[in-house]
């Protein structure tokens, strides 16, 4: 999965408000060359929308916004490859190892950290990265924390991706500006795809 996600480079973050736009979504990614997406549980239709990305093979499907272990068990039911967490929530973190569902719960301090590492994580979302610190930050925490790797989301576009990317401690980097919601709605998918390929040129 680690390696999947470094070979992606880029993972659109997702909130879609109307299950009906999952597959077309996914469609306007695959074509952009982007054939994944953390879709949050942040709207209604989340749940529905990663069950039906789920049956798309060519397609790597996560869940965000997973709050707790009963999140994480809807969404892995409903067939998400990964969870993503906003912070470190022990009792969901150590459900998904024992149900050998690959977690990267969010982390935004040395403490975290610790944490992670207790639980023997290699690798964890880094948030809200440019409020936290940003590369500077991640820079600093590559020296006490070599073992851990990062997937910064929050503030990361085209203009600062490749700066991430650049760090060895980077794994890919979470973002949700070439899928914004109102596109979604307004059914914008070619500028979607238009979008996404740029986002890969810059990476």
């Amino acid at each position: 999965m680690i390696q999947q996600l470094e070979n992606l480079k880029i993972i659109p973050v997702v909130a879609i408000n109307d299950a009906a736009s999952a597959v077309p979504l996914a469609d306007a990614l695959i074509a952009g060359g982007l054939p994944v997406a953390e879709v949050t549980l942040r709207t209604d239709a989340g749940l529905e929308a990663i069950a039906q990305l789920a049956k798309i093979d060519s397609f790597l499907i996560g869940a965000g916004t997973v709050h707790s272990v009963e999140d994480a068990k809807q969404v892995a039911g409903a067939g998400a490859r990964f969870v993503v967490t906003p912070g470190f929530n022990p009792k969901t973190v150590q459900w998904c190892l024992d149900n050998d569902m690959p977690i990267f719960p969010g982390c935004s301090s040395p403490t975290d950290l610790e944490t992670a590492l207790d639980f023997g994580l290699q690798v964890v979302k880094f948030f809200p990265a440019e409020r936290i610190g940003g590369i500077p930050m991640l820079k600093a925490l590559q020296g006490p924390y070599g073992s851990i790797r990062f997937i910064p989301t929050g503030g990361i576009n085209t203009d600062n991706i490749s700066q991430y990317l650049a760090l060895r401690s980077v794994v890919a980097c979470g973002g949700s500006w070439m899928v914004k919601a109102e596109m979604i709605d307004t059914g914008q998918f070619d500028q979607i795809t238009a979008i996404t390929k740029k986002a890969l040129e810059v990476c």
